[in-house]
């Protein structure tokens, strides 16, 4: 939460300049609170897991947040019962009347079809063209995080020579940025994928600022300048054991896998992997939460702006 000062005390502005969080005095006393409206757009097979593990981060605030679970309507899921959805989650369709503080958007095992080939495909992009205007921030993950360069920017995916998979250390480009308050200068994240956004690419765009990167990872955070999209290309969201699980599941299906990178302990796949992420995930989601946010989202809502006919997707359901 922020520390409130007055508003011209000088240590504001040293304190600003490290970018800490500072609110003037009158700023607090005309500050209203509500509950965060956050949907999340669930894009995984394994619903549930990936529910629980979002929401656990989402959870890391002072402030009351609602959530809506939201699932493709364009898509059938195989691996979740449909009892679950039903009672638990809602389409696009339900809710694209509402204006939304926070969407977050996850990652998808579709990596080796083109975008267009997705079944959900045009479903994915009316929620993208929509969430620009009716959502304060949204944040991708993963594949959405390609999926959503390519939608805004144009900036398409490339395949990798082989799954990058593992724990890898990320290093920060950007110093005092909201989103990495608190990070240190190295810090871990898991990544699982097939395949990579160009490097340079995000780089030449104006409104994109690089946050982090790795070595071996390539970009792991960007966000557009004004907050109100978050790229993040790994999986903070993971518990310490999923990697080891994608990797059983690999194995069994008798696919050429390699051990996940820097995970197991002496690169042993009997011995439980520590997390060593954990702390980074909450900061990420929190300062998410609170900058991108709760900070720059208004008191009242109101309704949404309609989706232009040329993102409509009812008629490719």
């Amino acid at each position: 939460m922020p520390i409130k000062i007055a508003d011209d005390l000088p240590a504001r502005h040293v304190l600003s300049a490290e970018n800490i969080f500072v609110m003037s005095e009158s700023r607090a006393y005309a500050q209203d609170i509500r509950p965060l409206h956050i949907a999340l757009l669930n894009l995984m097979p394994t619903k549930e897991a990936t529910e629980t593990q979002l929401l656990r981060l989402l959870s890391n605030s002072p402030l009351q947040v609602d959530i809506t679970l939201l699932h493709p309507e364009s898509h059938q899921s195989k691996n979740t019962p449909a009892e679950h959805l039903r009672m638990f989650y809602q389409t696009f369709r339900a809710v694209r009347h509402r204006k939304f503080d926070g969407l977050v958007i996850t990652g998808a095992p579709v990596e080796h079809l083109p975008f267009e080939e997705v079944t959900y495909w045009n479903e994915l992009k009316a929620v993208m063209h929509w969430a620009k205007h009716n959502v304060t921030s949204t944040m991708y993950i993963c594949w959405a995080a390609q999926a959503a360069l390519y939608v805004h920017y144009g900036i398409q995916k490339t395949m990798l020579p082989k799954k990058l998979f593992g724990v890898f250390p990320h290093t920060l480009c950007a110093h005092n940025h909201a989103l990495t308050r608190g990070f240190d200068e190295t810090f871990f994240a898991p990544q699982s994928r097939h395949t990579d956004v160009p490097l340079e690419a995000v780089r030449a765009i104006h409104d994109i600022d690089v946050l982090a990167t790795s070595d071996d990872a390539g970009l792991y955070l960007a966000a557009s300048r004004d907050g109100r999209h978050v790229f993040v290309t790994g999986h903070a969201e993971y518990d310490a054991h999923t990697l080891a699980l994608e990797y059983a599941r690999d194995v069994g299906r008798g696919r050429d896998i390699a051990l996940p990178r820097h995970y197991f302990p002496d690169d042993d796949a009997t011995r439980t992997p520590p997390s060593t992420w954990k702390a980074h995930a909450f900061l990420l989601f929190s300062n998410w939460m609170n900058y991108c946010v709760y900070q720059e989202t208004p008191y009242t809502l109101g309704a949404a702006a309609p989706l232009p006919d040329f993102v409509d997707y009812g008629a490719h359901i």
